[in-house]
């Protein structure tokens, strides 16, 4: 059994400054709190460590960096940070220099686990909200896979497939049939795939590939299939996942952590 935490999309601002109404400083600080007390190492359920799939930030600015790594110092157990199309990546390897980063300089990096091989992907793309992933990424992940052997587990911040917010479908990842072609061989081998962006609570199947996202520790995006103009955003409640990997199961358990709701034995 190896337990994990997944965090997504806080948006972090520099100190003072509010987002929609909210204050994402804020509700990062009671996440960290609630994964602290529910999942460190005293725990019932201890986690390994905490892996945050991107838009660590809102406007990437040095001081929203330097914000996010001091609520982040609260984990007690490691934490791995990746980009999203909010951050900036050499604002954030200013302040994060220990973060993995692969040989081009993207925040990318391969972690052996008792559960697998965990695989991080930056899918930033300059000047754009969409995200990519160019040959020299795709080629860091091919090697990755040719290199090692048995399970592996697929993170990134932008989703390969559209969801039907069409919006947020119009800068998802530009470069899903290259990405398909590269997991292909493997296939049977990626357990999960794990990515943000979208501020959901989602689940579903691409190319054979089980999937699953979470909403945002700050605002999230409403549930809208319409045809628009603008995202449809939302004051749904912030969550985190506890991911539980066995040998036959991958189970993803939300939890919204600002719920008050009263707990009884049933």
């Amino acid at each position: 059994m190896f337990d994990f935490i997944h965090i997504t999309d806080l948006h972090i601002l520099p100190p003072g400054r509010t987002n929609y109404g909210l204050d994402p400083t804020e509700r990062l600080r009671m996440a960290v709190e609630s994964i602290a007390e529910r999942h460190g190492p005293e725990s019932t359920a201890p986690a390994e460590f905490v892996i945050v799939t991107g838009d660590l930030t809102h406007h990437g600015q040095p001081e929203a960096f330097a914000q996010l790594r001091d609520i982040l110092e609260g984990l007690p157990m490691p934490f791995h940070l990746m980009l999203g199309n909010h951050d900036d990546r050499d604002n954030f390897r200013a302040v994060f220099p220990d973060q993995g980063f692969d040989e081009n300089g993207f925040v990318q990096q391969a972690i052996e686990t008792d559960a697998g091989l965990f695989l991080l992907l930056d899918t930033k793309a300059p000047g754009s909200h969409a995200g990519e992933l160019c040959e020299k990424r795709l080629g860091w992940l091919a090697a990755r896979l040719a290199e090692s052997q048995g399970p592996a587990f697929l993170f990134l911040h932008h989703p390969p497939m559209a969801v039907g917010i069409t919006r947020m479908d119009r800068i998802q990842m530009a470069h899903a049939a290259e990405l398909a072609a590269v997991l292909a061989p493997h296939k049977g081998r990626i357990r999960h795939m794990f990515h943000g962006h979208l501020h959901r609570p989602l689940a579903g199947s691409w190319m054979g590939i089980p999937f699953s996202s979470i909403r945002g520790t700050s605002h999230q995006v409403a549930l809208d299939l319409s045809e628009r103009e603008t995202v449809p955003g939302s004051h749904e409640p912030p969550a985190y996942a506890l991911i539980r990997v066995t040998d036959d199961a991958v189970i993803v358990h939300a939890h919204d952590f600002l719920d008050q709701t009263g707990t009884f034995d049933l």
